[in-house]
């Protein structure tokens, strides 16, 4: 399976992959100390979160019973799809299931284990808890402002795994907006979890989606409770918890080590491999059948409660999607021609301006300036006035663009409301890294004089 931002991206990051494994057994040195054992090597390949709370531990586990070594290289659920369906993996960790696309024909993805999206911030943020319906409005760009949700004055900084087949936001899209393919309004991008996290820890403005192994233990970062309920494994195991997950391994049916392969996976329900589990805040799936039963009923309460449907398109394949194509099938609000109309306007800005600096390659409408960090946005739209998106304002002409000089009182929403337009417009048309403006300052507030 071809993902295309793994293409892209493949000059800054191929080595990445494999830099990461020796990086990640050298934080494991437990790992390196295993005896040699008998059986074929495994090559595992998949995302941060599942390295950490489901396969390294057990690993050391199954090579301590003599039955092999597995080699891993954690980075992202997609490359490690795309490499067992290529054949350069074995095993691929993913938070996600298959998306039923060809390029899945002939893999299985076998649900091992439960963990728990959590929204993260970091931890000074003074916030206490939020509910669906605010995570939902965040991230479909209706709230920008802490304030909004009862934290602090200042702007919400949305992060997002750059890639349209991460696992993590791919379940939580499906969970919030009935699709796994939604764009949202995150002008922050990184190429994993792990690296929003690192992003997330330095910013008390940061906000964004993780699980609850990948941060237990981490000082640096809090999960913010959900409709009251903190993530816990006691919350996620009787499901009054609502963001649980199942984790999966997948593997390649024509695979030469097909067999290896799905004894590693069988291993995952001996005691040795529970108990592995629960030592990093994973739920054996096992423990969590009943979890399984009430999915459906759980999903149809939560897009009620956030005022989104679930769909009934046939979704693009997210690994290899394009947001352009994502836009045209994703969106669930009656906007869905106010989104597509953003990003053709957002594609004309750029077009007209042609302030292409920086840039070293592009994910799907994402300017990316470096491996760590991306600037952009999936879908920017003007939530000025109606109870959705209201208006989207990118207009383009040939005259100059509108400029506006900040009095007293002013912040940059206030400004992009008296233009109508988007406060992430007038941070993207003034290079503006937060919020933060100064009296007398001049500011673009348009894309051309209208």
């Amino acid at each position: 399976m071809s993902v295309r931002i793994t293409r892209l991206l493949s000059v800054a990051l191929i080595g990445a992959c494999f830099i990461t494994a020796p990086a990640f057994a050298r934080s494991h040195p437990k790992a390196k100390a295993s005896a040699p054992s008998k059986g074929p090597t495994l090559i595992w390949r998949g995302d941060v979160t599942t390295a950490n709370g489901v396969v390294d531990e057990v690993a050391q586990a199954w090579e301590k019973t003599g039955h092999g070594h597995i080699e891993l290289q954690p980075f992202n659920t997609a490359s490690g799809i795309d490499a067992v369906a290529s054949g350069a993996a074995d095993l691929a960790g993913s938070a996600r299931p298959g998306d039923g696309s060809a390029e899945n024909a002939n893999l299985t993805f076998t649900p091992v284990a439960w963990d728990g999206l959590v929204i993260i911030t970091q931890s000074s943020n003074p916030i206490s808890g939020l509910t669906l319906k605010q995570v939902h409005d965040i991230y479909y760009g209706k709230i920008h402002n802490w304030s909004e949700v009862g934290g602090n004055n200042a702007p919400i900084d949305v992060y997002a795994v750059a890639s349209p087949g991460d696992g993590v936001e791919y379940s939580l899209r499906s969970l919030l907006f009935g699709r796994g393919n939604q764009p949202v309004a995150a002008p922050r991008l990184y190429v994993n979890t792990r690296k929003l996290e690192e992003g997330i820890a330095l910013n008390p403005n940061g906000f964004g989606v993780a699980t609850l192994a990948g941060i237990s233990g981490n000082p640096k970062i809090k999960a913010i409770p959900i409709n009251g309920k903190r993530a816990t494994v006691a919350n996620i195991a009787d499901g009054s918890y609502p963001l649980f997950i199942p984790l999966y391994l997948v593997t390649n049916s024509n695979s030469p080590k097909a067999a290896a392969a799905q004894s590693f996976v069988d291993f995952l329900q001996t005691d040795p491999a529970k108990a592995a589990l629960r030592r990093h805040a994973i739920l054996p799936y096992q423990d969590g059948s009943a979890l399984a039963a009430m999915d459906s009923s759980r999903r149809s309460n939560i897009l009620a409660e956030v005022g989104a449907r679930a769909s009934h398109i046939t979704p693009v394949s997210a690994p290899g999607a394009t947001y352009a194509a994502r836009v045209a099938a994703a969106p669930t609000s009656p906007d869905t021609l106010a989104a597509k109309m953003a990003l053709e306007n957002r594609r004309a800005e750029a077009k007209e301006t042609a302030r292409l600096t920086r840039v070293s390659g592009s994910v799907d409408n994402v300017t990316v300036s470096s491996v760590d960090y991306a600037s952009g946005s999936a879908t920017t739209v003007s939530r000025t006035r109606g109870k959705d998106f209201g208006k989207v304002t990118a207009d383009v002409s040939q005259a100059g663009p509108r400029i506006y000089k900040v009095s007293k009182g002013d912040t940059l929403s206030s400004i992009a409301k008296r233009h109508t337009v988007d406060v992430i417009q007038l941070r993207q048309w003034n290079h503006l890294k937060n919020d933060q403006i100064k009296l007398g300052q001049i500011l673009r507030v348009s894309n051309s004089s209208g």
